[in-house]
C-alpha cells in the first residue's frame, strides 16, 4: 500500500482544466511549483485523453512529462459520481489516465458514509491495478473511519474560507486535504497558517469561489500566487 501524504506543510494543490497547447501559461505556472512538491489536478474532458486521438493524447503526455520532470506530482481527475456512477464508466476513465504518465488519481465527488465505500474501493483497486499507486479521495467533508483501511490522501473539507475559519477540524487527520474557496486575498497568509495549524498535507486556498475542481469549465483557474499552500 502507497502511504498518504506525510503532516507538515501542506503541499499545493493545482487544477488544470485545459490541455498544454491550449493554455501553455497555465502549465508553465504549474510547473515552476515543483520545487514545492506540487500536487497538480489535471481535469480534461475524455476525448483529450483518447489514445484515439493521437495527436492530441500526445500533446497532453508531453505537457505532463513536464510537470514529472519539474518535480510537479501531476494527477488525473475522476469524478465518482458521489457511488452513483457505473463501474464501465469508471473504468474507461481510470484506463485513459492509466496510459498517460500519470502518478496517481484524484477521485472527486466521493461519499464519506460507511454504506457507500464499495464504489469508492473498487476505484482505487482499479487503480493501483492499473499502476496508479498516489489516490487522492475528495468527499470534502469528515468520512466514516472505515475509508482509512483504503490508505488513500482524504480531503477532509471543502468550502468557503467563512465555514472553514470556523470549522472545528473533528474527524480530519493530520496529512490530510483541506480546499478553501474564496479567501479574500488580505487573509490568505491567515488561511494557509491555519492549515498548516491543522495539519493539513494538501491545500487548496484560492481566492476564486467555489466549490469547481470538479468542474469542466469554471469561471478562472487559480494562479499558482492564488491556490499556492506552500
Amino acid at each position: 500500500m502507497t502511504p498518504t501524504l506525510p503532516p507538515g506543510p501542506p503541499r499545493t494543490l493545482l487544477p488544470l482544466f485545459t490541455a498544454p497547447d491550449e493554455d501553455p501559461k497555465a502549465w508553465s505556472e504549474a510547473a515552476s511549483l515543483g520545487p514545492v512538491g506540487a500536487v497538480v489536478v489535471i481535469n480534461l474532458p475524455a476525448d483529450s485523453i483518447d489514445r484515439a486521438r493521437p495527436r492530441r493524447w500526445a500533446t497532453v503526455a508531453a505537457g505532463i512529462d513536464r510537470l514529472a520532470a519539474a518535480g510537479v506530482e501531476p494527477l488525473g481527475h475522476v469524478s465518482l459520481g458521489y457511488a452513483t456512477r457505473p463501474v464501465v464508466d469508471l473504468l474507461a476513465d481510470i484506463t485513459r489516465w492509466a496510459v498517460l504518465p500519470v502518478a496517481g488519481i484524484f477521485l472527486d465527488h466521493a461519499p464519506a458514509g460507511p454504506f457507500q465505500i464499495g464504489p469508492v474501493a473498487l476505484a482505487a483497486r482499479i487503480a493501483r491495478r492499473a499502476g496508479l499507486e498516489r489516490i487522492v479521495l475528495n468527499p470534502g467533508v469528515p468520512i466514516d473511519a472505515i475509508y482509512r483501511r483504503l490508505d488513500v490522501t482524504v480531503c477532509t473539507f471543502e468550502g468557503p474560507w467563512s465555514e472553514y475559519r470556523d470549522w472545528s477540524g473533528e474527524d480530519s487527520e493530520p496529512g490530510d486535504g483541506h480546499l478553501v474557496y474564496a479567501v479574500p486575498p488580505a487573509e490568505r497568509d491567515a488561511a494557509l497558517a491555519l492549515l498548516a495549524n491543522r495539519g493539513a498535507g494538501l491545500g487548496l486556498v484560492t481566492d476564486r469561489p467555489g466549490p469547481y475542481l470538479g468542474s469542466s469549465a469554471p469561471a478562472a483557474d487559480p494562479t499558482p500566487a492564488a491556490a499556492g499552500a506552500r
